[in-house]
């Protein structure tokens, strides 16, 4: 009588779970790559819940076929770190404790939420303005307007406590200009709008249109120059700054040109414009 493989045994108990050993999750755009005993380590909490399902059609996927999470991806980064270690390190003048413990709560993950709790009132004890001005405290509503870019009217009520800085809005452009110049200019536009300046002012104004796949780890009081605008208008860009206070300050401009063909006449100017706004 043959035995049984014991290696062919450990393979069917392997087999028993419908999710392989490193999973690939797509967490609000953001793509991060863990281990199935990871998003385990937290029993009871959602991801647990999630990955110990006996079939895993029923999870959401993207295109790629990554799990994916509608939650924000930059914030999850340290919700996949405290169930690695149980440990929370953030970064020093976190601006964001009330979105990450929101977060924390909604994957259900108690400890985390006790951890950040009691270290509200030190964060706003260390006098240090731009953290006291974060926009979860006001109201449950502010956060969600300044998600969507949407702030408040300058001077009005809830406009005092925001933060100064500046943003810069980069736009370049291009056309073809022939021989007559009334008649063949052929306009072509780079669909891409650049953002720079601190990145929790980014954020603030342009919420989920603010494409950060260039610089996904920058901390929210870092500045940047590698974000870009999901949608291509100049106008749309200019009245969510509008709407959250801003004014344009300073502008400016370069030009070069080139000829398209050596045979003719055409030729290729491309224009690149800065648009600096401040907020007092």
């Amino acid at each position: 009588m043959a035995l049984a493989d014991p290696a062919g045994c450990a393979k069917g108990s392997e087999d028993s779970t419908p999710f392989p050993d490193i999973i690939e999750l797509n967490v609000g755009g953001q793509v991060y790559i863990t281990r199935h005993p990871t998003l385990l380590s937290v029993p009871g909490s959602l991801l647990w819940q999630m990955f110990t399902q006996k079939n895993s059609r029923s999870l959401a996927r993207d295109s790629k076929g990554r799990f994916f999470v509608d939650r924000d991806g930059f914030l999850f980064r340290y919700i996949l770190d405290f169930m690695r270690d149980r440990q929370l390190v953030l970064p020093e003048h976190f601006p964001e404790r009330g979105r990450l413990q929101r977060e924390a709560e909604y994957f259900m993950l108690p400890e985390l939420v006790k951890l950040l709790a009691p270290k509200l009132s030190e964060q706003n004890s260390l006098g240090d303005d731009p953290c006291q001005s974060d926009p979860e405290e006001p109201s449950p509503g502010a956060d969600t307007a300044r998600s969507l870019g949407a702030g408040a009217v300058p001077g009005g009520a809830g406009g005092e406590g925001r933060r100064a800085g500046f943003i810069t809005i980069g736009y370049r452009g291009s056309y073809t200009l022939g021989r007559d110049s009334q008649t063949d200019a052929k306009f072509r536009r780079v669909a891409r709008i650049m953002v720079c300046g601190k990145t929790s002012l980014a954020k603030e104004v342009f919420g989920d249109t603010l494409n950060e796949s260039r610089d996904p780890d920058r901390p929210p009081e870092r500045y940047t120059s590698r974000y870009y605008l999901k949608f291509t208008f100049l106008e749309q860009a200019f009245d969510k700054l509008a709407d959250a206070g801003f004014h344009m300050v300073a502008c400016n401009s370069t030009g070069t040109c080139a000829f398209a063909h050596e045979q003719t006449d055409d030729r290729i100017w491309t224009s690149y414009t800065e648009y600096v706004f401040y907020r007092e």
